[in-house]
C-alpha cells in the first residue's frame, strides 16, 4: 500500500489521501508527493446537517432511513463545478489538494451518521432513532472523465487498498455492524456526479439483503460443521459446471450466477475464504487489480458503449455469529438487457421482490467470455 495522508475539511469531516505505491516524488504523469496533500480547506462551510432518522417497519422487520437533507445534495454539476475535482486557482472543491491519486472523505450529505451510534435493540411500531453510521465518498482519480475500468491496474490497486483500509477502520467503530463498498456507474443507475467515484456505507444494522444471505450462509456452515462455506460450495460447483464461468484466475474467478436476477449479473469471488476486503493478501489484491477492471471492461465491450452498472462488495457482517460463515465477493449488476433497452423494476420486482430475468445466464456468460480483450 502506498502512503496515506489524513486531514480534515473546513467543517470537520475527515479526508484521506491514498497515493499509488510509487517511489518518492511519484512517477511521470502522476500526482506529486504526499507532502502536497497537506493543503488546508479554506472554504466557509455551513455546519454539518443533523443526522437522518431510522424508522422501523414492523411489517417487514426492516429499518428505513429518512434523510430529507439529501434533497439538497449536488446533482450532475458541470465539469467546472465538480466537487471531486482537485481545487485549483480560485475554485475550491471537496478536495483541497491541487492533485491526488485516490481521495476518501466523509460525505457532505450523508444518509447515515456522522456518529456511529447503534440501531435500537428490540424495536417495535413507532421506533425511531438518529441514523447512526457513516457515509464516505471514494474519488478514484483526479481526472473528471474516464471510468474505473480504464484506471490501470496500479491505480485500481490503490483503490482496493483504500477500500480495505476504510473497511477495517469503519468495522472497528462502535455501533457499526456492516460495511458496504460500492460504485454506481451511469445516470441510468442514479449517479449524481459524473466524476469516477464510489462510496462506502457503514451501517448500524445488518441490511435486509445481507441478513438473508448471512442466515443462508450460517445454515450451510453449521451443516458442514465449519468445514465449508456456502460461497465456496457455489464457486466449486460453478467451476465444475463451467457453462456460466466468465474468467478464472489463480486466486479469483468470475461467473454469472445460476439464478441471476439482472440481465447482466456477474460474481467475482476469491478462491479462499476471506471475510472482507481488509483480509485480502498482497497477491490477492494484485490479481484483483487486474481482473476487476477487465470484468468491467467486458460490460462496455458487449454493446460497444458504456454500460450502467452497480459494483457491490458483499462483505461479512461485523457480527461474530455470522462472520465465520460469510465471504467477501463482488456482485456486478446492470439493468441493460439490450443495446438500447433497460430492465425496470416494475410490479413483480418492486412490490413483491420477485425478479423476472429477461436474459439466460448461460448465454450471457458465453457472450462475456467472447468479448475478452475488447474492453
Amino acid at each position: 500500500m502506498g502512503p496515506m495522508t489524513i486531514t480534515r475539511l473546513a467543517d470537520g469531516r475527515e479526508l484521506f489521501y491514498f497515493d499509488d505505491a510509487f517511489p518518492s516524488g511519484g512517477a511521470a504523469g502522476t500526482a506529486g508527493p504526499p507532502a502536497s496533500r497537506a493543503v488546508p480547506d479554506e472554504r466557509q462551510l455551513p455546519e454539518r446537517p443533523l443526522p437522518g432518522e431510522l424508522r422501523f417497519d414492523v411489517l417487514t422487520g426492516e429499518w428505513v432511513v429518512v434523510a430529507a437533507h439529501r434533497q439538497d445534495r449536488t446533482h450532475l454539476p458541470p465539469a467546472d463545478e465538480c466537487p471531486l475535482c482537485p481545487s485549483s486557482g480560485g475554485r475550491r472543491s471537496e478536495i483541497p489538494a491541487p492533485d491526488y491519486h485516490v481521495a476518501v472523505f466523509e460525505n457532505r450529505f450523508p444518509s447515515l451518521g456522522p456518529d456511529p451510534v447503534p440501531a435500537p435493540a428490540d424495536p417495535g411500531w413507532g421506533t425511531a432513532a438518529p441514523a447512526g453510521g457513516r457515509c464516505e465518498v471514494v474519488a478514484f482519480t483526479s481526472s473528471h472523465t474516464g471510468s474505473f475500468a480504464a484506471l490501470g491496474s496500479a491505480r485500481v490497486r490503490t483503490v482496493i487498498d483504500a477500500l480495505a483500509q476504510r473497511t477495517g477502520a469503519l468495522s472497528a467503530l462502535p455501533g457499526v455492524l456492516q460495511v458496504f463498498c460500492f460504485e454506481n456507474r451511469g445516470p441510468e443507475i442514479g449517479v449524481t456526479l459524473h466524476h469516477p467515484h464510489g462510496q462506502i456505507y457503514a451501517y448500524p444494522y445488518i441490511t435486509p439483503r445481507a441478513a438473508v444471505m448471512a442466515r443462508a450462509a450460517r445454515r450451510h456452515y453449521d451443516d458442514a460443521a465449519g468445514r465449508d462455506t456456502l460461497l465456496a460450495s457455489v464457486l466449486r460447483r460453478e467451476r465444475q459446471d463451467g457453462s456460466r464461468m466468465v474468467l478464472e484466475g489463480q486466486l479469483f474467478s468470475a461467473y454469472v450466477p445460476f439464478a441471476a436476477r439482472w440481465p447482466l449479473e456477474i460474481h467475482l469471488v476469491p478462491h479462499r475464504h476471506v471475510a472482507d476486503l481488509a483480509g485480502l493478501s498482497g497477491p490477492e489484491r494484485e490479481e484483483l487489480a487486474v481482473l476487476y477492471p477487465e470484468l468491467l471492461g467486458r460490460l462496455d465491450a458487449l454493446y460497444g458503449s458504456p454500460t450502467p452498472y452497480i459494483a457491490a462488495w458483499h462483505q461479512a457482517p461485523v457480527d461474530a455469529y455470522y462472520r465465520p460463515a460469510c465471504c467477501l465477493h463482488l456482485q456486478v449488476t446492470s439493468p441493460r438487457r439490450a443495446a438500447d433497452k433497460l430492465k425496470y423494476l416494475a410490479g413483480s420486482e418492486a412490490a413483491m421482490g420477485a425478479f423476472i430475468n429477461d436474459t439466460v445466464p448461460e448465454q450471457m456468460a458465453a457472450r462475456l467470455r467472447e468479448v475478452a480483450g475488447r474492453g
